[in-house]
């Protein structure tokens, strides 16, 4: 069983930057794929970025590539997501998840039904 909790939301204007971490507790985190996804009001839970287990591999949704980093810290049970160039249209609230069966050392999963764990969610307003 592992435990996933997310921090760092908050708000901010649009063109800020906010960093959110998850703390994942148990000692198999570092075999676990860890992804991030989000929910609008209204809308449905839709794939932000994920990292494989070794941090070597991350995927991105085309809405935030190139504004969003994904990165873990699999010494310290952690993962991040670094928002930087924040639109108001990224306001959602913000889910960390853990895949913990990844179907290879190079495959990332986008699809929210293949990831096994969730965190509570960390609320993310950009006001505009």
């Amino acid at each position: 069983q592992v435990q996933l909790v997310e921090s760092g939301g908050g708000l901010v204007q649009a063109g800020g930057s906010l960093r959110l971490s998850c703390a994942a507790s148990g000692r198999t985190f570092s075999t676990y794929n860890m992804g991030w996804f989000r929910q609008a009001p209204g809308k449905e839970r839709e794939f932000v970025a994920a990292i494989s287990w070794s941090g070597g591999n991350t995927y991105y949704a085309a809405s935030v590539k190139g504004r969003f980093g994904i990165s873990r810290d699999n010494a310290k049970n952690t993962v991040h997501l670094q928002m930087n160039s924040l639109k108001p249209e990224d306001t959602a609230v913000y889910y960390c998840a853990a895949d913990s069966s990844p179907p290879g050392p190079h495959t990332i999963r986008a699809r929210g039904y293949e990831y096994d764990y969730w965190g509570q969610g960390t609320q993310v307003t950009v006001s505009s």
